[in-house]
């Protein structure tokens, strides 16, 4: 069996998470190394792309979030064989990844920029993709993709539960609710998967 370590920030959420969930829900055994930001400026030093998540398989690091994430979500079942089911899966996890970056772009800033900034996101990419993926959600039903949960909806549920922290400076935390109240809906009902109850379970404690 393949050795594996995972190294992401210490959080339960993030580009990480899901990758550390499907692991969880394939059974394969992995290393979860976990640092804190102050930290970050070192374990940087020795990814491949100055950038975390990264996961080591057999000795070798590999990087790219997404990549990894479908990597193991096949391995989990959680990722669809069909070709136009993948599309809507890597569709919204593409968009997911694009809301994530916008967001990202006001890190860094502070006082006044950061308060204008982030108003700006959520009149314009926060609502503007939060009704692309809610009109998405309604024209498939209870998941994103297959017909049943993928890697798509733990993309968009750790998304979604980041926007609804509260932990955001100037990101109200019902900001989801107001805009899209199907996807907090949504987000209750992924938060309920025994793949994420599992996992969660296994964590307590830790």
């Amino acid at each position: 069996m393949s050795k594996i370590k995972v190294s992401y920030f210490d959080v339960d959420g993030g580009r990480g998470e899901p990758i550390r969930i499907v692991l969880h829900a394939a059974g394969i055994p992995f290393e979860d190394f976990r640092f804190g930001y102050g930290e970050f400026a070192e374990v940087r030093k020795t990814t491949p792309l100055n950038q975390v998540p990264t996961v080591n398989i057999d000795g070798v690091q590999y990087t790219q979030s997404c990549a990894l994430l479908r990597y193991f979500g096949k391995a989990a079942d959680l990722y669809p064989q069909d070709a136009f089911q993948a599309l809507l899966c890597d569709e919204i996890i593409d968009g997911s990844e694009d809301l994530t970056n916008k967001l990202v772009a006001s890190f860094g800033l502070q006082g006044d920029a950061l308060k204008s900034a982030r108003e700006a996101f959520i009149a314009g990419p926060l609502t503007q993709y939060l009704g692309w993926m809610a009109a998405k959600l309604a024209a498939q039903g209870n998941y994103f993709a297959n017909g049943k949960l993928t890697i798509g909806d733990l993309k968009v549920f750790m998304l979604l539960r980041w926007l609804s922290s509260g932990m955001l400076d100037h990101i109200p935390a019902d900001c989801v609710s107001r805009i899209a109240p199907s996807l907090a809906a949504y987000a209750a009902r992924i938060a309920a998967e025994p793949v994420l109850t599992s996992y969660y379970e296994s964590r307590a404690g830790k």
